[in-house]
């Protein structure tokens, strides 16, 4: 029996594919001008892996057509590794004798578990059919394009030739480079500047949570004790029925109007004070940003356009290319290190330090 999530997901696909025309990756992306990183490429397997991406796009639609939800699972993971030491997918290392994987950070507690399935399962596809040629950083970035697309986003163009990277990030990095759902505006336009993003990709980005599911421990505190001002009344008496308590374990969706649908209702939400966290709503209370809101709320193509751009901007992020890094065999574990891998390894630490890698 098909259900009503199934048929709409279902009809997005086909529109979506109707829609798009038969550009290569370069043609996609060609209207943004977005200049690309030394080593990158938009053709980088089109001869070792022309069917990388048909690959990709295959396998999520079977996935989404069961569970429209991980394909917001699926950009957040994107996001949060690139946001911290750049897109070398190690936010999928898990944790080691040497301390917690990234995963173990506050803010990647909730990413979704299957996400990191479905990456290590796309990795196994694509190697059976190319090859161990395409390194777990750019399926990342692939997955996450065709989760906004595929959930009715913008098709945009994503520059390849990524290597993985050999260690994950500490958890005082994750920390300080992923932006708490508490966060204001001036906090927000401070951790994206670092990165060169500007205002208008900053609340493009934000955009992301269009689709998505939240715990409410991320901003009850905007519930209790007391209501927060910029919220609206009956957006938060049901949100109380949600989450009854600080300290509720429970769920919500991010964008209460078209929460499995990639569209500009997030902002819409914002202009209604219905802005899930203090991140989203103090994007329209500051005079800074609430313009470039109100433009993208009225005006999905400007956003769609805006949220591509700045997309092929977040997946350069500090990217590893050429001989740096390493193709992993597995997306959750560095490749086997050799004997003259080891021995560097202990000539460049401090004796106590080595003994403690063995």
């Amino acid at each position: 029996m098909v259900t009503a999530t199934q048929s709409s997901f279902v009809f997005l696909v086909v529109s979506s594919l109707l829609l798009v025309p038969s550009l290569s990756i370069s043609e996609a992306a060609a209207g943004y001008h977005v200049p690309i990183v030394s080593g990158l490429s938009w053709t980088f397997y089109q001869n070792t892996c022309p069917s990388l991406e048909f690959i990709i796009r295959d396998y999520l639609m079977s996935v989404f057509v069961n569970d429209i939800g991980q394909a917001a699972g699926l950009l957040r993971l994107h996001f949060h590794d690139c946001f911290v030491q750049g897109c070398d997918a190690s936010v999928l290392l898990d944790g080691s004798a040497s301390g917690p994987s990234e995963q173990q950070a506050p803010p990647n507690l909730t990413l979704r578990a299957r996400a990191f399935q479905i990456i290590n399962e796309l990795r196994s596809r694509i190697e059976k059919a190319c090859g161990r040629i395409v390194s777990c950083a750019d399926i990342v970035a692939l997955a996450a394009r065709d989760s906004v697309f595929l959930s009715g986003g913008p098709y945009y163009g994503v520059p390849l030739g990524r290597r993985d990277g050999l260690n994950f990030a500490t958890v005082n990095a994750t920390l300080q480079n992923l932006p708490p759902p508490f966060a204001n505006t001036s906090t927000i336009l401070s951790m994206f500047a670092t990165k060169n993003f500007t205002p208008t990709d900053t609340v493009a980005l934000s955009g992301g949570h269009t689709i998505g599911l939240s715990h409410c421990t991320s901003f009850t505190s905007r519930l209790y004790p007391t209501q927060d001002p910029t919220m609206a009344q009956t957006f938060a008496k049901n949100l109380k029925v949600t989450c009854p308590t600080a300290n509720s374990t429970n769920t919500t969706v991010l964008d209460i109007r078209s929460p499995n649908i990639f569209d500009n209702k997030y902002y819409v939400d914002l202009l209604n004070r219905e802005g899930l966290f203090t991140s989203d709503q103090d994007l329209y209370t500051d005079s800074r940003t609430r313009g470039i809101v109100t433009s993208f709320a009225v005006n999905q193509s400007l956003f769609f356009e805006n949220f591509a751009i700045a997309m092929i901007k977040m997946g350069q992020l500090s990217v590893l290319t050429g001989n740096s890094g390493e193709i992993r065999a597995n997306c959750s574990a560095r490749n086997p290190r050799s004997k003259s891998d080891l021995a560097s390894v202990v000539e460049e630490l401090p004796v106590e330090e080595a003994w403690s890698e063995f």
